[in-house]
């Protein structure tokens, strides 16, 4: 006898796919870049540096830019712009390889 119970099943931990590898790897780079243009921008008012978080989260960033002024809205359109791309992301990776199984 083991010790175990022969019923009971040991929960799985949930597999990232490749996509979502890719899209996660995304995620982090777009808050990094978005911390490291915070921070530029705290110690200089003419820092440019706020657009290279939007470029990089664009196309959804730049149409949410739109919005009313503010670092709370540019931090809205910077997050739901990665969000939506991670999310892309996923769908073409998972497209691809389901392509690719059936050929």
């Amino acid at each position: 006898m083991t010790g175990t119970d022969p019923g009971r099943t040991v929960p799985r931990r949930p597999r990232l796919s490749a996509g979502g590898t890719i899209a996660l790897v995304y995620v982090v780079i777009c808050a990094a870049l978005f911390i490291w243009a915070l921070v530029v921008s705290a110690n200089s008012d003419e820092s440019m540096a706020g657009v290279i978080p939007l470029l990089a989260t664009a196309p959804v960033s730049l149409v949410l830019l739109v919005l009313p002024d503010g670092t709370a809205m540019l931090v809205v359109a910077v997050a739901l712009g990665a969000l939506v791309n991670a999310a892309v992301i996923t769908w073409c990776a998972r497209a691809l390889s389901r392509g690719r199984r059936a050929g």
